[in-house]
């Protein structure tokens, strides 16, 4: 998992605790103030620097369709049930900047019920280890699988899950993307009825043999998932969905895995991020270049579905490149764009296709996008929320 500012974790499991949280709140919002103001002035000279980050890929998210099983599954790591052997694999994984193929394949497999999404995964591994055993620790400092979840599209309220090849867990509910000021980690949320499973194809720790892979096979409740703004899905909705796979390099010394280090700060080489659909830069909490899950009530191996794009992300897609833009525009002006005109020199490129409507405040904006031909509209907010 990448970040670019503090990886922020706040725990409310009590009355107590909630209180503690609305006192660190306040205080998150003055780190991370500090924080851009301190980032600010290291590299006021570089106009380069002031730059908002933006995927540097075109807009083409991969897609699956995810068919639905009647077969009760075992979680075991083995996927050996009718279903999963029907169910396709998808496109191998690639560089989380979509440029380069990984040393080693990953690749996912999805199905559903009414009761849980089900996702298995296989990464080919001649070397498996893993080092930490206690749950909701930083399991992305091991080589670790992840899965990010944003049922409903905003790119709000979303799941991130982790898991190493030990089957330790880490699950935390995002409340927005790191890049926002007043972004909030809840540690503390769990996975209620995750069933989870690894399969090593070989050992674990011993640098001495050559192992073929590990198998990942995971149940996510349907009830938990809705906590992220949709009910239990039907047929051909979607939602946006995303893995990664963090892979360290590592020297073998005494008999034992050693992260390889830069031999002038001593520190660990930089891991490598694979995922399934690229982000287009080297970040994982922009949700808006996650792939999609079509979920479909056909069996698996029975009738092909073909996943289609929807018509409105052409849409939201637009409204994001203004919201690139408006943080490019807020950092120079300290005022948001009230005009798409506006916009033109702060790397927004209007498309005549569509009618904008930007109004403002003092501290936010909502941008408005209608598509000519059909009507339809969706909005943007100064925090990267999308809504109709």
């Amino acid at each position: 998992m990448k970040v670019d500012i503090y990886h922020l974790i706040i725990n409310i499991q009590s009355k107590n605790s909630f209180k503690l949280f609305l006192f660190l709140k306040k205080r998150v919002i003055i780190l991370l103030t500090l924080q851009v103001a301190c980032t600010n002035s290291v590299g006021q000279k570089s106009e380069k620097a002031k730059v908002f980050p933006t995927p540097q890929i075109d807009f083409n998210p991969l897609g699956y369709v995810c068919y639905k099983t009647s077969e009760t599954l075992k979680i075991d790591g083995v996927l050996n049930e009718e279903a999963w052997e029907n169910a396709k694999w998808s496109e191998d994984f690639i560089d989380i900047e979509g440029k380069i193929k990984p040393i080693h394949q990953t690749r996912v497999k999805m199905l559903w019920d009414n009761e849980y999404l089900y996702i298995a995964a296989e990464l080919i591994e001649p070397h498996i280890n893993a080092r930490l055993k206690q749950r909701d620790t930083v399991i992305f400092y091991d080589n670790d699988f992840e899965v990010f979840i944003d049922p409903d599209g905003d790119t709000h309220n979303y799941f991130e899950f982790e898991m190493n090849a030990f089957n330790t867990v880490w699950d935390l509910f995002i409340t927005q993307p790191y890049r926002e000021k007043d972004v909030l980690v809840i540690d503390s949320w769990n996975i209620l009825g995750l069933k989870s499973a690894v399969k090593l194809y070989g050992t674990i720790n011993k640098p001495d043999d050559i192992d073929e892979k590990w198998t990942v096979e995971l149940a996510f409740p349907m009830q938990v998932l809705t906590e992220g703004g949709r009910a239990v899905p039907k047929d051909k909705e979607q939602w946006r969905i995303n893995f990664s796979r963090v892979q360290w390099q590592y020297d073998i010394v005494n008999g034992q895995y050693k992260k390889k280090t830069d031999k002038k700060t001593g520190k660990a080489l930089p891991e490598y991020n694979w995922v399934w659909s690229p982000q287009g830069l080297i970040n994982m909490h922009y949700p808006e270049m996650w792939g999609f899950i079509q979920f479909s009530e056909s069996k698996p191996g029975k009738k092909e579905v073909k996943f289609v794009m929807p018509n409105d992300e052409l849409l939201k897609w637009e409204l994001r490149k203004i919201y690139y833009a408006q943080k490019n525009y807020f950092a120079k002006q300290k005022k948001y764009a009230n005009s798409v005109e506006k916009l033109q020199n702060y790397g927004y490129k209007h498309n005549t296709n569509y009618n904008i409507d930007i109004q403002t405040t003092k501290s936010d904006y909502e941008a408005v996008i209608k598509q000519k031909d059909s009507g339809k509209s969706w909005s943007i907010n100064s925090s990267g929320k999308t809504f109709e």
